[in-house]
């Protein structure tokens, strides 16, 4: 059962401690019937607790009982959570923010509400996005959809002098990466992180995603030339001054760029390439849930927590994805 509270405060009363979080992210993660996150095996004991924090001298951990198996685990193993020094109390507290705040909270600012240093901060940030990452498209979706692409990057005339970048004004991507999206009208938006926004790297993403016959609206870009051969192609054409063609429109998912660069310039104010796809899942977990409560928001990022474990060292490595290369959508997917 969902506990009744509205607002941080009322969440924050209401998870007092260590042990009611242990407890709660229990009955969520397993519904009360812990599974071995190795083997599978439901046949569960528990002994006394491994979590070193008072609250939880009377919580107990788990052990497998399958022989060949034997692992030993706990509420946090295979979880966003997993490896953390820092109290569930202050995760589901910033889970919370993240979730609630239509344009994104700063680590900075996240760090000053909850009392923890900057760094934590922004660990704690980055692997509540990777847990907004959302699950692959089983089968293609039929209906009506928009598409469009955006530039994340700053602008030219904004730069010192010896910052400034050469030819990069427009669709340069020296200094700008692509974004992709899709955006079925009415409901959820979908956005790629691409190396380019040419036909070849665009429409591919948007063949294993939408049916044959179903409606697209674009705009002039010459990337989605010979979308008409699969859809219905409905162009909006910007350059004459063109906003609405008939019933269709780009407005809704333009209006989605703007909240997402809002929070981009005005919140994070700079986001590297590498970790660009996680901004992307944080902005689309939110907008995507824009028409249900805050409290289910946070419910659902908690449901969405396991089996989503990012390490520091995998947090600053070197990128996996070369976005100079030929891209995994699968990997780059938001």
């Amino acid at each position: 059962m969902i506990p009744q509270f509205s607002n941080l405060l009322e969440l924050q009363k209401y998870f007092n401690n260590e042990l009611v979080c242990a407890k709660y992210l229990e009955q969520k993660k397993w519904n009360g019937k812990p599974v071995c996150p190795d083997c599978g095996c439901e046949k569960i004991y528990r002994f006394k607790t491994r979590l070193r924090h008072p609250e939880l001298k009377d919580y107990k951990d788990f052990i497998c009982s399958n022989k060949e198996c034997k692992k030993i685990f706990s509420v946090l193993t295979d979880s966003i959570f997993e490896g953390s020094k820092i109290s569930l109390q202050v995760w589901f507290s910033a889970m919370y923010l993240i979730s609630a705040h239509k344009k994104g909270i700063s680590s900075h600012q996240l760090a000053s509400d909850l009392g923890i240093t900057q760094k934590s901060s922004w660990f704690i940030l980055h692997r509540i996005r990777c847990s907004y990452e959302p699950k692959p498209i089983e089968e293609k979706i039929d209906g009506l959809f928009q598409a469009d692409e955006t530039f994340i990057g700053g602008k030219n005339k904004n730069r010192h002098a010896h910052k400034k970048v050469d030819a990069s004004q427009g669709r340069s991507t020296k200094d700008k990466t692509p974004v992709f999206g899709l955006q079925q009208t009415g409901g959820d938006i979908h956005t790629f992180v691409v190396k380019n926004t040419k036909a070849e790297t665009l429409q591919p993403i948007i063949k294993s995603m939408i049916k044959s016959g179903a409606i697209i609206v674009t705009d002039e870009w010459n990337g989605y030339n010979g979308l008409s051969k699969d859809y219905g192609h409905i162009l909006v054409n910007h350059n004459e001054k063109q906003y609405v063609n008939g019933a269709f429109s780009n407005n809704a998912i333009e209006g989605y760029w703007s909240l997402f660069k809002r929070g981009i310039f005005g919140i994070y104010h700079w986001v590297s390439a590498k970790h660009l796809h996680r901004y992307c899942n944080e902005f689309s977990y939110r907008y995507n849930r824009r028409k249900i409560s805050d409290i289910n928001k946070f419910e659902l990022a908690l449901l969405q927590s396991n089996n989503k474990r990012l390490t520091y060292n995998q947090l600053i490595a070197k990128p996996v994805v070369d976005l100079t290369e030929d891209v995994d959508y699968d990997v780059v997917q938001d």
